[in-house]
């Protein structure tokens, strides 16, 4: 038996990234803050024949989100893929450029992206590390990588969640456990003020799965379309 916990599920990326898991096998672990929207993507993955279950966790809250990928794992015995998807959702109470940004507005967005990709990260590593297999995949917007003025407080915490999951790709090498970063250059959907093309998230999570199974040397993987 092999699972998938998604942590920051939702309708688009989430969901297609259990949909390309699920259809291989996989039973899905949903993880969000809200059970209404959990159970209405468990129904829709249900009525695929995809075994799923909703975990539901506020990422800010360490020990909810420890407890809900614990009990993630008693169902499904085990967790084999992590995949932590802050992307999508703006938690900030502002978006602030470099130059007016405090500490205070950086301060949150690190605790949603970075602290939440470590706790649940601690996690289920354990586990992997005595198996000696596993794939922890980290999802950003490609403001890690270019930054863009309008959100810099927002990019900062991204650039630091990528930076940990590229040095951990380089810790966990020769264990057998997978660790990348997954930079989305696109706007999911709909285009956005950055002036992105848009895409599907059908055709961003096609990358995961290689990541998981084929490409395990590869640190990140950059998509633009």
């Amino acid at each position: 038996m092999t699972s998938i916990a998604i942590v920051g599920a939702g309708p688009q990326l989430g969901l297609a990234i259990a949909r390309t898991f699920g259809s291989q096998g996989f039973d899905v672990a949903l993880i969000s803050r809200h059970r209404a929207k959990l159970d209405d993507l468990v129904a829709k993955l249900t009525a695929e024949s995809i075994t799923a279950a909703a975990f539901p966790a506020d990422v800010l809250d360490h020990d909810t989100l420890t407890q809900a990928l614990k009990a993630a794992a008693t169902q499904f015995g085990g967790i084999d893929v992590l995949e932590y998807s802050p992307v999508g959702t703006i938690h900030s109470t502002a978006l602030t450029t470099p130059a007016d940004t405090e500490p205070s507005h950086v301060q949150h967005e690190i605790e949603f992206q970075l602290y939440g990709a470590i706790a649940a990260t601690k996690a289920v590593l354990p586990a992997m590390r005595e198996a000696g297999t596993g794939t922890l995949l980290y999802t950003t917007g490609a403001g890690s990588i270019d930054p863009v003025p309008q959100v810099g407080n927002v990019n900062a915490a991204a650039a630091a969640l990528r930076n940990w999951a590229i040095n951990l790709h380089k810790e966990l090498a020769g264990t057998g456990i997978q660790a990348a970063h997954v930079g989305i250059d696109v706007s999911i959907g709909t285009p956005t003020f950055y002036g992105q093309p848009k895409a599907t998230a059908d055709q961003i999570s096609p990358v995961y799965w290689d990541l998981h199974t084929t490409h395990r040397d590869e640190a990140e993987r950059i998509f633009r379309g």
